[in-house]
């Protein structure tokens, strides 16, 4: 009886959910960076603040489809296999990434309850999170603002990481998230071209 072939990619729902976190998370900082455009108190303007906030709850909740499908579906093997602090160093950036995608939808939240706004998502209207209080809404958005920059830095290394062993490391740690299959050949198969 034959072992069942190890996976190479992740799993289809995975990397589905992995590449929409990204454009989710473009669309959000480019609408609240690119805000500025339009004057403030301009119905563009608080449109594009709108859809900061539900874009940004969205991925609130993505970030838990993706914690049950990696419950689920067991990540495949790096090959070849890094050393073992890579595989720590990749945990704890990945634990920051997870930290920061729960963080900032719900610091952004509490922020909106706290300056007595209502928290709009797609029709709805989420319920505040704390009673009105102006001084704490400013506090709470200071921070999500503080770790939104350090966001850039964190998927910037994350994303940089992966050209590095894309590139450099030559192992296949990007190839398993990539949503399309890369052509593989094993050092066996590249060996046989060789030697024909």
């Amino acid at each position: 009886m034959q072992a069942a072939p190890t996976r190479t990619r992740f799993n289809p729902l995975s990397i589905g959910a992995h590449w929409l976190t990204l454009v989710l998370l473009i669309a959000v900082y480019a609408l609240i960076e690119l805000r500025d455009i339009y004057p403030k108190g301009s119905d563009a303007r608080e449109l594009m603040k709108t859809w900061h906030y539900m874009l940004g709850l969205t991925v609130f909740g993505i970030v838990f489809v993706r914690l049950a499908l990696s419950a689920i579906f067991r990540a495949p093997p790096i090959e070849p296999a890094p050393p073992k602090w890579q595989l720590s160093l990749a945990k704890a950036m990945h634990v920051a990434l997870y930290a920061f995608l729960v963080a900032m939808p719900l610091l952004g939240w509490l922020a909106v309850s706290a300056k007595g706004h209502p928290v709009p998502f797609f029709g709805l209207e989420l319920p505040a999170l704390v009673g009105p209080n102006k001084a704490l809404g400013k506090n709470i958005e200071n921070i999500h603002e503080t770790i939104g920059v350090l966001g850039y830095y964190l998927i910037g290394l994350h994303a940089a990481a992966a050209l590095v062993h894309h590139y450099l490391m030559g192992d296949n740690t990007l190839r398993r998230m990539l949503p399309w299959r890369a052509r593989e050949r094993s050092s066996a198969q590249s060996r046989g071209l060789r030697s024909a």
